[in-house]
């Protein structure tokens, strides 16, 4: 059976352009959906922000997965490899300060 590919006519306003900066994500999921919390965590700050909330169905979180992996295999094919500068541990403190 052929499938055909349809064109989706995309809107995006001024705002959501800009984009929001993120440092940071937490991904958590249930039976029916993915959710995924895109955060700011600035230096000398205690306490992170989150900027951007997805939920994604889980097909759709399949697709975005196998998206990011293509197009991070094509960005590391014309500049070269993307190192994970790892840091160190990072604290996940969700809480008010001193709490783990």
């Amino acid at each position: 059976m052929n499938e055909e590919k349809k064109n989706i006519d995309i809107e995006i306003n001024d705002q959501t352009a800009e984009g929001i900066y993120s440092n940071l994500a937490v991904i958590n999921h249930s039976p029916s959906e993915f959710v995924v919390d895109f955060i700011q965590l600035m230096p000398g700050v205690p306490k992170a922000k989150v900027k951007s909330r997805i939920i994604l169905t889980p097909q759709h979180a399949k697709r975005l997965a196998g998206a990011l992996i293509e197009n991070v295999n094509r960005f590391e094919s014309q500049f070269g490899e993307i190192k994970d500068a790892q840091q160190a541990s990072m604290p996940m403190n969700f809480g008010p300060p001193g709490e783990a």
